[in-house]
This record gives C-alpha cells, sequence and structure tokens, in this order.
C-alpha cells in the first residue's frame, strides 16, 4: 500500500511527482530473440551441422546424413505489480497520480525482464529432454583478480571466433559502471587509434572491438566478483506470453481506491552455449 503518498501533499509545494533513480525500459530486451509464447513452456529448436561427404565415384548413392536436432526449453513465469491510491489522497494533491505510478510500475516490469535474460545468459539452460546445461568451462573467463581488461575482451572475441560464430551477427556486452571506469582508465582504449568511439569524448563506451556494450546495474556480485557477459542475438531466446498490461481500476473493497496493475508472463533461456561467454571481473 502507498503508506508513504502523504509526502506528495499539497503542503509540499509540489506539482509534480519525481521518480527517484531508477533503470527505466529493458537494456536487454531488444538485443535477444524474442518470441510470443502459447503455453506453459516454451522451446527454440536447434540445429547441428554435419559435414558433406566425399562423392568418390559416377552414379554413387545419395547419401543420407542424419543433421542432429535439439531444443532448449524454458518455463513462463508470471509477474505484476500494484500500488493503492486513495482517494483522500488524491484530493490533497496537485497531480492525478495514476500515470506516474503506471510509469514506475512499468520501469519495474522492464528490470524484471532484463532480470530473466541475465539471470538465463550464465545460468543453467534446460535441453528438451529435461537435462540441466551448465555453461561450458571453456565459456568462462576467471577474474584473475582484475577488473575487466583489454585482454579479457581479446580473449572474449578470441572465444566466438574460435567456435565460428557468424561475423555478420550483433555481438554484445554487458557489464557495469565499474567495468566501464577500468576501460576508460586503460591506456589503449584512450588512444583514438584502439578507439573509433572516443570513448573519453562521449564520456561513455558504445561498441568496441566488435561489440556493443550494454550497460546494467543488475548483474549478480558475489564478494568482489562481478559476472558479466557477452553474447550473440541469437544466443539468448526470450518467450514473451503476455506482454506488459496495465490496468486502473477502482477497489471497493479498499474504500474505494483506485489501484494500478501491471503485469506480463514470459520465460528466457540460453539457446546456444557457444555464443555466450561468462567474463567474471573483480571490483
Amino acid at each position: 500500500m502507498a503508506n508513504t503518498i502523504t509526502q506528495a501533499f499539497v503542503q509540499q509545494f509540489q506539482d509534480n511527482l519525481i521518480h527517484l533513480a531508477q533503470q527505466k525500459g529493458s537494456r536487454l530486451r531488444s538485443s535477444v530473440n524474442e518470441q510470443s509464447v502459447t503455453g506453459e513452456k516454451f522451446h527454440f529448436e536447434r540445429l547441428g551441422t554435419v559435414a558433406a561427404v566425399a562423392k568418390t565415384t559416377r552414379h554413387t548413392n545419395t547419401p543420407v546424413l542424419d543433421v542432429p536436432h535439439s531444443r532448449r526449453t524454458a518455463t513462463m513465469s508470471d509477474y505484476h505489480w500494484a500500488d493503492l491510491i486513495d482517494n483522500e489522497d488524491k484530493v490533497r494533491m496537485l497531480v492525478t497520480p495514476e500515470s506516474h505510478y503506471a510509469r514506475s510500475g512499468a520501469n519495474s516490469m522492464a528490470r524484471a525482464i532484463d532480470d530473466l535474460i541475465i539471470a538465463a545468459a550464465t545460468g543453467t539452460a534446460t535441453d528438451g529432454d529435461g537435462t540441466s546445461i551448465a555453461l561450458p568451462a571453456a565459456q568462462k573467463i576467471a577474474h584473475g583478480s582484475a577488473g575487466l581488461t583489454l585482454a579479457k575482451l581479446i580473449s572474449t572475441k578470441e572465444i566466438l571466433d574460435g567456435n565460428d560464430v557468424d561475423p555478420d551477427e550483433d555481438r554484445f556486452i554487458v557489464l557495469g559502471s565499474k567495468q566501464i571506469s577500468d576501460l576508460l582508465n586503460t591506456t589503449e582504449i584512450k588512444s583514438s587509434d584502439y578507439n573509433s568511439v572516443k570513448a573519453l569524448v562521449q564520456g561513455d563506451i558504445d561498441t568496441f572491438m566488435g561489440f556493443k556494450f550494454l550497460r546494467s546495474e543488475r548483474l549478480g556480485l558475489a564478494s568482489t566478483t562481478r559476472t558479466c557477459f557477452a553474447f550473440t542475438k541469437s544466443a539468448m531466446g526470450l518467450g514473451i506470453g503476455s506482454d506488459v498490461k496495465t490496468k486502473i481500476d477502482v477497489r471497493p473493497d479498499k474504500s474505494y481506491a483506485h489501484q494500478v496493475y501491471l503485469s506480463f508472463v514470459a520465460g528466457a533461456t540460453r539457446v546456444q552455449d557457444e555464443c555466450v561467454v561468462q567474463v567474471d571481473c573483480t571490483e
């Protein structure tokens, strides 16, 4: 319940509601493979590779090659958010707060979607037969008691290139503000010879070494180790069962207060292990 709403009463001379510092909108949703889902679970189909067979004689039998099929499965989860606004509160305020509450709720929903993607990227995936699949050790870069360094970026690129990841596919790396500071203090990043984005001029890093940088303060932190990760768009799957919906209704059971309610149904999974690299960084 909005017990702190009295802080916005007229006597405080506020003519607008100020939203406290918070992430607005999803920062990761547009960078993953998204599909609409109907059902409790959803699947991303995977097709493996098979080597070509040499044709050594004329009129030889046509080879029948068994192309491996597999899938990754994720379970849909329900999320919702709500708060109440009493009519007495609205009388004492200079603004109608419903739209501000809806905006705050929408930001909360967007952050929850980012949390789904982050958890799926380096967590345990599930194959179609129910087998749990951890991210292979070969796809992880140890923290080495160091923050995000140029050497770690080079190693990340090397891992993806070594897995023959499509060079034309967009590559992303999710990192926190501390990791960006680490890079800005790297001599090579400061040099325009290494960074066409002119990071120090713009005050941030956008693209470097083929990676689009996505900043998130929601990455896992275990003791002093921050878990960052790089991935390609096809590596991560986001299933949307029901996109974010907003309802503002009167609640007769709550003295006819207005309730702002938001909900969505979604799930996420790591589709291709070879296209995700976990990068641990010391903070």
